[in-house]
């Protein structure tokens, strides 16, 4: 559970980090991906994209460090 302390009123401030945080968490990204309903066909499908973009950011970086 996030929590976040409002110091001197300053609510805006308090707003920013709790989007912050939240981000960070991955909130957003899920609150999207939860919208519809997704067959688990095409989780499998999009997890699958997902790993191989990893894979090949991974080897891109390694390549550039070289």
């Amino acid at each position: 559970m996030v929590r976040i302390d409002v110091n001197d009123n300053n609510v805006e401030q308090a707003i920013r980090q709790l989007k912050k945080k939240l981000n960070r968490e991955g909130f957003f990204r899920e609150i999207k991906k939860r919208r519809f309903f997704e067959k688990p066909s095409e989780k499998r499908r999009r997890e699958k994209i997902e790993a191989s973009r990893r894979i090949r950011k991974t080897e891109s970086k390694r390549r550039r460090s070289r």
